[in-house]
């Protein structure tokens, strides 16, 4: 690693070693000094309202935030990282590079180790009650994992990757078993709240609105309605092929 403040990347960024040795990013074109670097750690599952706390986090300067759909949109190079992450082998600042916020699968199974990383970071749970969740969960990512042949074939390394992650890892092979999920889903998220200092945590569910969100994160409201996107009926038409 260089020492720090020394420019040591090529002419679209420039990165800065920093604290501990971990790199933020300016963005070529950006005034000198204002750096990219991972201030929100998303710890919420996947039909919590990801995509929506995604487009808020956008609004309010704190993205690009990174959602599983960044890895669907370029999955040659970041289904390998995620796989890696998978084996212990994690690359957080090449994961992360230009990213100032994470939310939903794949990050939310590691944020522990993200935050780790990156210390000074908020940590927001989206959530919304176990039963609504399950039953978002159940009719699209459960859906979906359990019907592959919805695909396309560029596609299939991203979801043997997804589903080894949620459906194996998180749910122990049994995703569609309502009880048991909603359990993980509830050990889960009592897990997160016990761990996270008070101060650096926002238990937040989308039908609050901004007001929670912007006083978290100490940002003006908004004069737009926070985001409403990824509805059950967007994600089944993303992903269900023509017949």
């Amino acid at each position: 690693m260089p020492s720090k403040g020394i420019q040591c990347f090529d002419s679209s960024r420039t990165v800065f070693e920093i604290d501990q040795g971990r790199c933020a990013w300016r963005a070529a074109g950006t005034s000198k000094g204002v750096l990219v670097s991972l201030q929100i750690v998303g710890a919420g599952f996947g039909r919590t309202g990801t995509h929506s706390l995604r487009e808020a986090l956008d609004t309010l300067g704190l993205g690009p935030c990174y959602h599983m759909i960044e890895i669907i949109q370029d999955p040659d190079r970041k289904v390998p990282q995620w796989v890696a992450a998978s084996e212990g082998k994690a690359d957080w600042d090449a994961i992360f590079e230009g990213y100032g916020s994470t939310v939903d699968w794949p990050s939310a199974a590691y944020w522990k180790e993200i935050l780790a990383h990156y210390p000074d970071a908020k940590v927001i749970l989206s959530t919304r009650p176990a039963e609504g969740w399950y039953d978002s969960f159940s009719e699209t990512i459960a859906w979906l994992m359990a019907t592959p042949a919805t695909l396309p074939p560029h596609l299939q390394p991203w979801l043997t990757m997804a589903s080894d992650l949620v459906t194996k890892t998180t749910f122990g092979g049994r995703p569609t078993d309502r009880e048991h999920a909603i359990a993980v889903f509830n050990a889960y998220e009592a897990e997160v709240k016990a761990s996270v200092p008070p101060d650096r945590l926002l238990v937040f569910q989308a039908s609050e609105g901004w007001e929670p969100l912007c006083r978290f994160l100490d940002k003006p409201i908004p004069a737009t309605p926070y985001p409403r996107t990824n509805t059950k009926d967007d994600f089944i038409h993303r992903f269900k092929q023509p017949a």
